[in-house]
């Protein structure tokens, strides 16, 4: 697989996708509790966060409300070093997510429905505006929000690869959000035809049936750069005419899993760009991916 030099005034990498508002319980569940914590979250905005901090141009894509968590949105990513492509619309809300830690896991409720970033639609971004980009990554999350964010996500990879770019895509599937039949579908044809593509293993079997990271490639036999994830096993890295590439993950003491994937993701995307070997690549994915589990929250602190 092969990659191109970017513009000079081009972002290396474009990250397309909702992000939200998080209330996080403190201290007792969210029926109970009279303090919670605000902060952010969204995958391709970790996603871009992570290539900020690997020192790499990236820019966040996506629509907005009008109103203080779109400004807390936008505040906290501009502070991490993203670039902002962000539309304001004064007649939908930014979505909302509140989470419920247990002590074996949280419940996550999203209100989403109906959000700003729902109502993105075919030709969101122009291939004029991404000529020069390196990478075009979005996730499975942005085509569940609605039919138009879905026929955004089927343009998106033409006119990504028209303007040059390579497509990179998570299936980061959300139960709550679709149908399983949808998602089956959906999850399928997007993943099979990027050109870099990450899924979890158990998030395959779930999905499509597929036991092994050999299953999953068989399942999507046509992307031509396929990442499978298998948790604190490792992670397996298929590539077109090529012997697959398996690199264990580091022993980590985890306090959250959330976000880990989405820092993989960024790890990976950083050293493609970087030009280092497949092994090289796996690594750094499970390197990002490591940092976030120590912490709470979907982003590192900062420093």
């Amino acid at each position: 697989m092969s990659t191109l030099p970017s513009s000079p005034s081009a972002p290396e990498v474009v990250c397309i996708g909702e992000s939200m508002g998080l209330v996080t319980a403190l201290g007792a569940p969210l029926a109970e509790t009279e303090t919670a914590a605000l902060g952010i979250a969204g995958a391709e905005g970790n996603v871009a966060v992570g290539l900020v901090a690997a020192g790499h141009r990236a820019v966040w894509a996506s629509r907005l409300g009008d109103d203080p968590i779109a400004e807390r949105i936008t505040g906290e990513l501009a502070r991490r070093g993203v670039e902002l492509w962000a539309e304001k619309d004064a007649d939908a809300p930014t979505g909302v997510m509140f989470k419920d830690p247990g002590v074996e896991s949280s419940s996550v409720y999203y209100y989403r429905r109906g959000s700003a970033a729902s109502l993105m639609d075919s030709g969101f971004l122009s291939v004029d505006r991404l000529r020069g980009v390196r990478v075009v990554h979005t996730t499975g999350i942005t085509p569940a929000l609605s039919a138009s964010c879905r026929a955004m996500v089927d343009d998106l990879y033409v006119d990504a690869r028209e303007a040059g770019a390579l497509v990179s895509f998570d299936v980061n599937d959300r139960r709550a959000l679709w149908s399983m039949d949808d998602a089956q579908a959906t999850l399928t044809r997007l993943a099979d035809a990027a050109d870099i593509a990450f899924v979890g293993r158990d998030e395959a079997e779930r999905l499509w049936g597929t036991a092994t990271a050999a299953d999953v490639r068989a399942h999507l036999p046509n992307c031509a750069l396929l990442i499978v994830k298998d948790g604190d096993v490792g992670a397996t890295a298929f590539a077109a005419g090529e012997e697959p590439v398996f690199v264990p993950a580091p022993r980590v003491d985890v306090v959250e899993p959330v976000g880990a994937g989405d820092a993989f993701a960024a790890g990976f995307l950083a050293a493609t760009l970087d030009g280092t070997a497949l092994a090289d690549r796996l690594s750094a994915g499970h390197a990002a991916a490591a940092r976030v589990l120590r912490t709470h929250g979907d982003l590192p602190p900062l420093g």
